[in-house]
């Protein structure tokens, strides 16, 4: 369990939210735990509580023992912020180490679903992107995707059923604890969300996809794609110099075979950049034999560029573009208008005024 010891006040703890069942019981061992006790703390930790005096059905000294041992990961709720349009919640979270990170809660009629950060910003560089302008700063801990899940839950007395690893940084760049996430996430004792209520998103790293699909999960891998060119997606997406499309379509196809599952492809819609015809019949023959969706996403207003959004009437005409290729091709809705839903914008802010408080 070496992966899951952090220094806390130059003593060696344990991330406990990050282990699995068996880890538990084997760390209850060393205090002659029965079995079953293994069970009812790993509940414990998986519902997101704060403090180990929550486990009321644990012995005292078994409590004590574990906070000796371990620490509870956890997301404290720095800003919240509502949508008056359709209620979407924004979260910006407080780390138990001073970082930042950000969730965003949707409702929508088939369930409620969350949109989970990966890593404290990112290191891929989109363009279009607010979450990567000051690169990564570190992973997060399975635990520390799991809390934005529990404490949206237990903020708003919710069960959420759906997840999108959309959120601020590169999941596949965290692949460990990204797997490990999944895993926990997905365990009837714990959350038990469905792994087909699970999209995970990537910019394309072609090496990690391979290596999921080794573990044949039922979940929607959804592809950033933002266009089929070279030469336009390396200067949106610096990923694409090391991963070019060939490639990632290779991925792709190999990733079908192995999991039969549909693939997402997410495209961003740039005015005048991406959204022509031209772009579109190259969509079409790229992704040719491969069982996908096309997920068409006006793209949100970065002031760090000049990067714009078609009018309605170019969204539809692209999106027409495409069916009439036979794609299956949707606009995505948009949620939280009113809030900057979009990840990476409310971090981006709180780093932007604690430089200010430090100047």
């Amino acid at each position: 369990m070496r992966c899951f010891i952090k220094r806390v006040n130059r003593i060696s703890k344990i991330d406990l939210k990050s282990l699995y069942i068996e880890e538990i019981e084997e760390l209850l061992k060393q205090e002659n735990a029965p079995k079953f006790r293994a069970k009812q703390v790993y509940k414990w930790l998986q519902s997101g509580i704060t403090d180990f005096d929550e486990m009321t059905n644990i012995p005292k000294d078994m409590r004590n023992y574990l906070r000796s041992v371990g620490y509870l990961a956890d997301t404290k709720i720095e800003r919240k912020l509502v949508s008056s349009i359709d209620g979407t919640i924004k979260y910006l979270y407080k780390l138990n180490d001073g970082e930042y990170i950000e969730s965003v809660v949707m409702k929508y009629e088939h369930g409620i679903t969350v949109c989970v950060s990966t890593e404290v910003g990112c290191p891929m560089g989109c363009k279009f992107c607010a979450s990567g302008l000051d690169g990564k700063v570190r992973d997060l801990t399975a635990s520390e995707i799991l809390s934005q899940i529990t404490t949206a839950n237990r903020d708003n007395n919710i069960r959420i059923s759906n997840v999108v690893m959309m959120g601020i940084g590169e999941p596949l760049d965290n692949f460990d604890n990204t797997i490990r996430f999944l895993k926990l996430v997905s365990e009837k004792d714990g959350l038990n969300i469905g792994l087909r209520h699970i999209s995970l998103s990537t910019s394309g790293l072609v090496n990690r996809i391979n290596e999921l699909s080794r573990y044949n999960l039922p979940i929607t891998l959804s592809i950033s794609l933002h266009s089929p060119f070279d030469k336009t997606r390396s200067e949106i997406m610096p990923v694409n110099k090391k991963w070019n499309i060939a490639s990632l379509m290779t991925a792709c196809r190999d990733y079908q075979k192995v999991t039969g599952r549909r693939i997402s492809f997410e495209y961003a819609l740039i005015d005048g950049v991406n959204d022509s015809e031209e772009y579109a019949e190259e969509i079409y023959k790229i992704t040719r034999g491969i069982m996908c969706h096309i997920n068409l996403i006006p793209v949100n207003p970065v002031k760090e560029n000049d990067y714009k959004k078609p009018n309605k009437d170019k969204i539809f005409r692209f999106q027409k573009l495409l069916t009439r290729r036979g794609l299956n091709a949707t606009i995505r809705r948009t949620l939280g208008a009113d809030i900057n839903a979009s990840c990476g914008q409310l971090r981006q802010k709180k780093e932007e005024e604690n430089i200010e408080n430090i100047q």
